[in-house]
């Protein structure tokens, strides 16, 4: 059987553009200019894009100095901390364009005071990661750390000095966000598919969350359904949190587009490290689009189920159902895979994501047909868009069959969306015949439900 992947209707958003996508409009700042006025003192504009590699040459260069880096959006700047006032050092940063930020903290003081945090305040439902908007790592602490546990974490930040960290309570729990994007189905889990890959052999195959690889060894595009994909590779938890599965009919055809509703698209055209300030869109079953922007790099995460290092932080919303989802930019970068996180899209919360760059490079594949690797992918490279785990249109089953999963367990069985009963836009219903599926699948909350049971790991919601 060949599973094609090739969507009725897609409309292309280019960058700079304004979607409409179901009840809500998506406003992104147009950082498209690339430009200086001749004068290597002034600061030049950049593309968000662009900047990590220009950061990456300035630490590179600057050795012990650098301190960090971060996007300005508003005024499309690069901003390179640095420790100490050597105008050597300035006059490399200024000459590339960048804005020095001089910063108390240096690279190696940030990274061994999160190693202390790591040996001594590794608990449940904390995470921290580096913001170098504040040249502090920032601790949150979500609802279950309480008592002891607290006066442990709040003690050890202390401890670290003045001005080295802060600690915040989040009200939400940190989880795994599984159930979610494009509906893929195992072992009773329901999960999401991020970006469509070809596999280091060639064989065509896309990744997901590692939490979702270890759920199951098999996945279908349809609860209850055939399977069509099998796991590679899975890492969680650990460094990482990200799985390559290969789709078991070599045929696959995996399109480079993440589908966001209402029959539009974003082709995935590379991917790309993430930038702290640069904005970010995410796409998941549960919540359909959301935007929001990366506040920190490296973030450790401690789950119920293991510590997980490496990931990327935002402040984009997520719920129960999004695990495994595409994180991207609106120029087409492929940034991140949903990993967890605590709170939810009425409150807000924080949010972590598998770096892109790092899954593909660790489970040596590239994205799309092939041909591009890890950050330098080419127009034809896959995105969650069509890949995968279905072609559900209106009367396909799509991600709607298991319903909202874990985030709406009061769901009775009389609510359960039926296989082919179901295929949700962001907050808005593909039409009828149109194709939708784990790529071309994208549910509204308001679309979903189901009688999926949250099991309390936040990991595996049980179909009945």
């Amino acid at each position: 059987m060949s599973h094609k992947r090739i969507p009725k209707r897609k409309a292309a958003i280019a960058a700079g553009s304004v979607a409409a996508l179901g009840a809500a409009a998506l406003l992104l700042p147009n950082a498209n200019a690339s430009q200086s006025n001749g004068d290597d003192a002034t600061p030049k504009t950049f593309k968000a894009g662009d900047v990590a590699d220009v950061a990456s040459q300035l630490a590179s260069q600057l050795g012990q100095s650098f301190a960090g880096s971060y996007y300005d959006a508003g005024k499309q700047q690069l901003i390179i901390n640095v420790v100490g006032n050597d105008s050597n050092v300035v006059n490399r940063i200024e000459k590339a364009g960048a804005v020095a930020n001089e910063v108390q903290n240096s690279t190696a003081e940030l990274k061994a005071a999160a190693r202390t945090l790591k040996a001594d305040a590794t608990i449940p439902g904390t995470a921290w990661a580096v913001d170098p908007k504040t040249n502090e790592i920032r601790v949150t602490a979500d609802s279950t750390v309480t008592g002891g546990k607290w006066d442990t974490l709040e003690s050890t930040v202390k401890g670290l000095g003045s001005g080295v960290a802060t600690i915040k309570k989040s009200a939400g729990t940190f989880k795994t966000f599984v159930d979610g994007g494009d509906a893929i189905f195992g072992g009773g889990a329901r999960c999401s598919l991020g970006f469509n890959v070809t596999a280091g052999d060639g064989s065509p195959a896309f990744l997901t969350a590692g939490h979702c690889g270890v759920a199951a060894a098999q996945w279908s595009d349809s609860q209850d359904g055939a399977p069509i994909a099998t796991v590679d590779q899975a890492t969680f938890p650990g460094d990482g949190d990200f799985a390559l599965v290969k789709y078991d009919d070599p045929n696959t055809q995996a399109n480079s587009v993440v589908n966001v509703g209402n029959g539009q698209s974003v082709e995935i055209t590379q991917a790309a490290d993430a930038t702290v300030g640069q904005q970010v869109l995410r796409m998941g079953s549960t919540t359909g689009l959301n935007d929001g922007s990366v506040t920190g790099l490296d973030a450790t995460v401690n789950y119920p189920e293991g510590t997980v290092t490496g990931l990327i932080q935002t402040d984009v919303c997520a719920e129960p159902g999004d695990s495994g989802g595409s994180l991207f930019t609106q120029d087409g970068s492929a940034i991140g895979l949903t990993s967890g996180g605590s709170g939810d899209c009425t409150s807000g919360g924080e949010t972590f994501f598998q770096p892109v760059t790092t899954a593909l490079q660790a489970v040596g594949a590239t994205l799309g047909a092939g041909g591009a690797g890890a950050g330098d992918a080419g127009a034809g490279d896959a995105g969650a868009g069509d890949a995968g785990a279905g072609d559900a249109g209106a009367g396909d089953a799509g991600a709607g069959d298991a319903g909202a999963g874990a985030v709406d367990p009061s769901a009775g069985a009389g609510d359960q969306a039926g296989a082919g009963d179901e295929a949700g836009g962001a907050a808005d219903q593909m039409g009828g015949g149109e194709q939708a599926g784990a790529g071309d699948h994208a549910g509204g909350a308001a679309d979903q439900s189901g009688t999926g049971m949250d099991d309390g790991s936040g990991l595996v919601s049980s179909q009945p």
